[in-house]
């Protein structure tokens, strides 16, 4: 198999759009449509993928949205439903632990394309996912939520900041060239420094719908040299329909291409 961020360029490429749908559906948010059914959030899943499948690089459930018995039955649909339509799949999970548990962790690159990873435990910890030369791993650098400053913007003797650390150490454990970065939109001026400081890693850019982030600094930093890189919408996209009669993902479908347009107005 193609390593993932090879794939996901020539996906990117095929629907010219870097959009990655976030799947991530909030019971509490459902729409009366799917609440009926057997698997409700898969249901709201399927519908979902359908509408916005032509302007989807990526879906991107992720895992807290399905930590029950019957989520995880939701998951596994939803990724083998997605994948079967050629969307490769990105588990939002942020895993990395010691020794074994990694190891347990990395099992789930069996059946998802990519996954999100916290790399403050250091290269040990992540090893088990770096070594799945095919998949992808997003290792978490200048994330968009405001208490993200509080670690990641503190300066380390050397000078630099903790995330630009984290950018060099994801540049220099990038062998199998399966290591990109989660560098939020909300934070324009990082990113585009994160972007001149690592050229070749890919991103995803969470951050543009529902949080506000900087649509235009999204999609000139997102791409690497190799084509490769995600701008995630979620709740923007999955509820864009919430307060219309509109059928909701009908509305998703519209604000997936509506964010594709934008984007590309900007790469």
């Amino acid at each position: 198999m193609p390593a993932f961020f090879d794939r996901l360029a020539d996906r990117i490429a095929e629907i010219d759009s870097v959009v990655s749908v976030g799947l991530d559906p909030d019971e509490d948010r459902l729409p009366d449509a799917v609440r009926g059914a057997d698997l409700p959030r898969w249901e709201f899943n399927r519908r979902i993928i359908d509408a916005t499948r032509e302007s989807a690089a990526a879906f991107k459930p992720n895992a807290a949205f399905y930590e029950d018995p019957d989520g995880w039955r939701a998951l596994e649909k939803t990724v083998d439903y997605a994948r079967e339509r050629g969307v490769p799949v990105l588990l939002d999970a942020k895993r990395a632990d010691i020794g074994n548990t990694s190891r347990q962790y990395a099992k789930i690159l069996d059946s998802v394309d990519a996954i999100t990873l916290n790399p403050y435990l250091g290269r040990d910890a992540l090893a088990p996912f770096l070594d799945r030369e095919t998949a992808g791993c997003f290792l978490l650098c200048r994330t968009s939520n405001p208490g993200g400053a509080d670690v990641q913007d503190l300066e380390l003797a050397g000078g630099e900041r903790v995330y630009e650390r984290v950018a060099d150490l994801a540049a220099e454990w990038n062998d199998a060239g399966n290591v990109g970065l989660v560098v939020g939109a909300t934070s324009p001026d990082e990113l585009r420094a994160v972007r001149e400081r690592v050229p070749e890693l890919p991103f995803l850019v969470p951050g543009v719908g529902a949080q506000g982030g900087d649509a235009a600094a999204a999609a000139e930093c997102a791409t690497a040299t190799n084509g490769a890189g995600l701008v995630n919408s979620t709740r923007g996209i999955i509820f864009a329909g919430e307060d219309s009669e509109r059928p909701f993902d009908e509305a998703a479908g519209e604000a997936a291409a509506d964010l594709a347009e934008r984007l590309n107005a900007h790469r």
